[in-house]
């Protein structure tokens, strides 16, 4: 079953595309009244919008789906990969806009209504502003790379389309004045397919960091703190942490020292309150934990503060101060020892 914020996703993106769709037909129309070259990349600009909308579409109706035989992990890549092909389509737009904007420059054309089409294009830039931080914010809150992707393509979109219409503001009240600045048209449309590339390079490449599964550190200073805050006497030790995202579930995954005399029953009940604790400091999220109990060791006993163990070997030191450097190693940690056999080694 989906989420509810994954359905909250799929839900909102159709708004989105059919909004979307709506635009694209208003800049086309300015762009047949003016015959402006600016009003042109604007509304080649807004296929990419649509094209890209519905792609996002489809990879949020994917990563609803649960898991099965053949994605053992869900579908939360689809968003990914959602997003790396938007980027790499606003970035293919705006080296298309930059083409047509020099040659424009070569054999410029002459411009008409410009009042109309600056009209339908403010109209155009309101809406798609709105519909930009919405999506950014619903993105964020439901940690959804192809709705923040998309939201940031569209407030791109406004703050270029903004430029736009001042530029065509002045060439028309030169033009009242009886001027002749139609050059600035083409020269707005090179800015303007620059700005689309640069950012279209930069959703690439936070896709790409997704698909290496690079997490950000404020994530898993997130992670170590919850562990810390809620640690327990029988959490001896955690190593082996790893934290990745896939579409909007954290996934985290951790080996646990638990006390050697340590039930199932009881160990589950360990794994639920960590469970628990990291889902309500990333609500909104679904978390996923793989947990490998590991039971504890002689040279355990130097952290372990538990007073009725009638196994113990050494005696209590300290408990180790967890940081995200110390859990994400791969080993089982002493305080100033090696787990190298179980007799311990002392650290040089």
């Amino acid at each position: 079953m989906a989420s509810d914020a994954a359905a909250e996703n799929y839900e909102f993106q159709k708004i989105v595309v059919s909004i979307g769709i709506t635009l694209f037909i208003l800049k086309f129309i300015a762009y047949f009244i003016t015959g402006s070259a600016a009003v042109f990349t604007d509304a080649v600009e807004s296929t990419v919008n649509v094209v890209a909308g519905i792609v996002c579409l489809y990879a949020l109706y994917l990563s609803m789906k649960p898991v099965d035989l053949t994605h053992p992990r869900g579908y939360g890549k689809a968003e990914t990969l959602s997003a790396s092909a938007e980027g790499i389509m606003i970035s293919v737009a705006g080296v298309l806009i930059l083409i047509e904007a020099i040659s424009e420059i070569r054999n410029p054309t002459p411009i008409s209504n410009l009042d109309i089409g600056i009209v339908l294009l403010l109209v155009a830039a309101l809406v798609n502003y709105a519909m930009g931080r919405a999506a950014i914010g619903k993105g964020r809150r439901n940690s959804s790379l192809a709705l923040e992707a998309t939201g940031r393509h569209l407030c791109t979109d406004t703050y270029s389309s903004i430029g736009l219409i001042g530029g065509l503001i002045v060439i028309m009240a030169a033009s009242q004045l009886g001027h002749n600045i139609d050059w600035l048209d083409p020269a707005l449309a090179l800015v303007y397919g620059a700005l689309i590339l640069i950012t279209g390079l930069r959703v690439v490449n936070k896709s790409l960091k997704d698909i290496m599964d690079t997490i950000d550190l404020e994530t898993v200073n997130d992670v170590v703190n919850v562990l810390s805050e809620n640690r327990t006497d029988d959490w001896i030790d955690i190593h082996s942490l790893k934290v990745s995202r896939r579409g909007n579930s954290i996934e985290v995954e951790m080996h646990i020292t638990l006390p050697f005399n340590m039930t199932v029953k009881e160990a589950e009940r360990q794994e639920n309150i960590l469970h628990d604790a990291l889902s309500s400091r990333f609500q909104g999220n679904e978390v996923v934990m793989y947990i490998m109990p590991e039971q504890c060791r002689p040279y355990s006993c130097h952290q372990c503060s538990k007073g009725t163990c009638v196994e113990r070997r050494h005696e209590f030191k300290r408990r180790i101060e967890w940081n995200p450097e110390l859990l994400t190693q791969d080993s089982q940690h002493g305080t100033g020892f090696v787990a190298l056999s179980d007799r311990g080694t002392k650290r040089n």
